[in-house]
């Protein structure tokens, strides 16, 4: 990821449009900005949220609250609690998510 032509701001995430999205169950939240091609979402899943699809976009994920089990395609779990991340390359690893108590992500791809 390159960041160019990117001036200094800041972001009240509060005042950003929320989209919903519909998981296999439950619901994600969305509050997204871009940044010259650089995608910055704040994410809150619903207790009880499951992804609907396999994921190959890249990204960086941290965990700011609550839990997230994230499973790849090959069958490999990682559990994410507050304060811990993962980064994962473009096509590298397909990737879907889900949270039983429900967790809120800042995600930047």
């Amino acid at each position: 990821m390159k960041m160019e032509g990117i001036p200094f701001g800041t972001t009240d995430w509060s005042t950003i449009t929320r989209t919903e999205h519909k998981g296999e169950s439950g619901m994600a939240y969305w509050r997204t900005q871009d940044f010259a091609g650089i995608r910055v979402r704040m994410v809150e899943y619903t207790p009880g949220y499951v992804s609907d699809h396999w994921c190959s976009k890249g990204h960086v994920l941290l965990c700011l609250d609550g839990e997230l089990e994230t499973e790849l395609e090959d069958g490999r779990k990682f559990t994410l609690k507050a304060g811990m991340s993962y980064q994962v390359a473009d096509a590298a690893e397909a990737h879907r998510s889900r949270t039983v108590s429900g967790a809120k992500l800042f995600i930047v791809d």
